[in-house]
């Protein structure tokens, strides 16, 4: 199982190189399509993404490691610190990439902005 949460980590660690690497060429694609503005919000919001999925793709690994390596009290307790650590952290994120709290929004993942990002903007220029 320890090499399992080891897969876990290498891909959380490959989801952030390729994510970053992605969103660099999309805001470059949205900044000569539609100027400086676009571009910083499509690598705002793709790169969110991908830091959303990141993390969730971290707390697996911590996860099996944890419960499935070594399931000591200590271990567990550390796993929870953990966990709410990256649950703060992927709230804010989510907070900072909507422009708005989450009870004032439709619920969508962070694939949902990577693809909107992707997309560009809407007609009439709206980003949506």
């Amino acid at each position: 199982m320890e090499r399992a949460a080891q897969v876990f980590d290498a891909l959380g660690a490959a989801v952030l190189i390729v994510g970053l690497v992605w969103s660099v060429l999309l805001a470059v694609r949205a900044w000569r399509g539609e100027g400086g503005r676009r571009g910083y919000q499509a690598l705002r919001e793709s790169f969110g993404g991908v830091l959303l999925l990141s993390l969730e793709v971290l707390v697996a690994a911590d996860l099996i490691r944890t419960v499935a390596v070594a399931p000591t009290l200590k271990n567990v307790a550390v796993l929870g610190l953990i966990v709410l650590i990256r649950t703060f952290l992927s709230f804010s994120l989510q907070v900072e990439i909507d422009g708005n709290l989450p009870w004032r929004r439709a619920m969508t993942s962070g694939a949902a902005h990577i693809a909107r990002a992707a997309r560009g903007p809407g007609p009439a220029g709206d980003p949506e």
